[in-house]
């Protein structure tokens, strides 16, 4: 959410920040909005002003007698009690639809986020590892032979329709041992914490990190008013929700490994084969609490994290600056690290790492008390994903395919699989 202030200071600055995000001029929409509220605001406090001394005189009148000037005075009690409630009910329903504007309204790129109109347009920052000389046409995930039996979409279909998956043996082992691995990498060695959350949160929680009120349809809620979590950076960021914490206290480095639910609306058609867009899925989510000054460093710290995940399973990547037409809505800066699949010749998304600023700390009033005394201020919130689950499982065994329909495992994960170092064509862990 928006800091009013900054938008009564600079209406310019900010039609000029909203135009880089492809939206028009709204600062004369918010001024009026706020200038109507603060009207309201004062008025009413005039008119209790008006009633108190009104009312102080009431007894003076009745005291000496003067029943008519008494019964004046009463009157206007009354009617200034009915044009302050009338007032504040005003005032309440402006503030009400200030901010309903300023939650739907996304956060203030960074200065240094390319220009542009869509994912075409993004920006290369790094790139690791060449893409495998294969002495055969590589396939995709779900045509491996090595997978069959293992991943079923037909089950899944009769289960709980289109876009879930159901796993099995080998393949459902590799997928645990993906998480578990990425969870050690970031405990032992990035130093975050190992968190476990719900994956149903309350509404509010939902408008606290901005998947409300503008992307409801995008997520799933229950008959009693939950939301199923679309990642864990929606629990892991409210942790902080209302609390002022002291300086000493941060940073918080969260990682969970956590449900994903996702309705996948407005993406019908894309990426239907395979696993790649599922309503279900599984993430190892990374969400850190910062000061404000360190939040810049603490993003490329998050970026590194993720891509030494891909690294160290040899898995090429490259890094992209997210352009201002394919950023999200709640971040000030994205990085998108896009794994290499064979089965696709092309590099596909496996982590978005945002730093948000202040934005989700002011819609959930998260602040920082400041070591040397002064008012608090609001933290800044980054989150990315350290991966997800299915991706990196897709890009596994894409990457490890052979000729025979087998596929070799990245090293680091023969001691999650008992020593065992490839899926054999008939689908069995050797």
């Amino acid at each position: 959410m928006h800091d009013i202030r900054l938008i009564r200071d600079n209406p310019d600055a900010f039609d000029k920040a909203m135009a880089r995000r492809g939206l028009s001029a709204l600062s004369g929409e918010v001024l009026s909005l706020d200038e109507n509220r603060r009207a309201a605001i004062l008025a009413a406090e005039t008119a209790q002003a008006e009633a108190n001394k009104a009312a102080k005189s009431v007894g003076a009148a009745k005291a000496s007698g003067d029943e008519a000037e008494f019964e004046r005075l009463r009157a206007l009690v009354g009617e200034k009690k009915a044009e302050i409630a009338s007032l504040n009910e005003q005032a309440k329903e402006l503030d009400g639809k200030l901010t309903d504007l300023l939650m739907g309204l996304p956060n203030i790129v960074a200065d240094d986020v390319p220009d542009g109109e869509d994912e075409d347009d993004n920006v290369e920052i790094n790139r690791w590892g060449n893409p495998r000389n294969f002495a055969f046409t590589p396939i995709e995930h779900y045509e491996l032979p090595a997978v069959q039996d293992g991943l079923d979409f037909e089950t899944a279909a009769k289960l709980s329709g289109s876009r879930f998956m159901v796993l099995s043996g080998a393949v459902a082992r590799l997928h645990r041992a993906l998480a578990q691995f990425m969870l050690d990498v970031h405990v032992n060695d990035n130093d975050l914490t190992e968190t476990w959350t719900p994956v149903l949160v309350k509404e509010e929680m939902m408008y606290g990190t901005g998947q409300l009120p503008k992307f409801g349809e995008d997520s799933y809620q229950t008959t009693n008013g939950w939301w199923l979590v679309p990642t864990a950076e929606v629990p892991l960021t409210n942790i902080v929700n209302g609390a002022t914490v002291e300086e000493s206290y941060l940073p918080r480095r969260y990682v969970a490994h956590t449900q994903c639910f996702r309705s996948e609306a407005g993406s019908a058609g894309r990426d239907t084969a395979g696993m790649l867009r599922q309503h279900q899925f599984e993430k190892v989510e990374m969400v850190s609490i910062t000061k404000p000054d360190e939040s810049d460093a603490e993003h490329k710290h998050m970026t590194r994290c993720a891509e030494d995940i891909l690294e160290r399973l040899g898995l090429p990547y490259r890094t992209v600056v997210l352009c201002t037409g394919d950023i999200g809505f709640g971040a000030i800066r994205t990085h998108d690290i896009e794994v290499w699949l064979p089965g696709q010749n092309t590099y596909r998304e496996i982590s978005s790492i945002s730093t948000c600023g202040d934005f989700q700390a002011r819609r959930m009033n998260a602040r920082m008390k400041p070591a040397e005394g002064g008012k608090p201020v609001f933290l800044h919130t980054l989150n990315g994903s350290g991966l997800a689950v299915g991706r990196t499982l897709i890009a596994v065994l894409e990457n490890g395919q052979e000729q025979d329909g087998s596929v070799t495992l990245p090293e680091v994960l023969h001691p999650y699989l008992g020593g065992k170092t490839r899926i054999t064509a008939e689908g069995q862990l050797a």
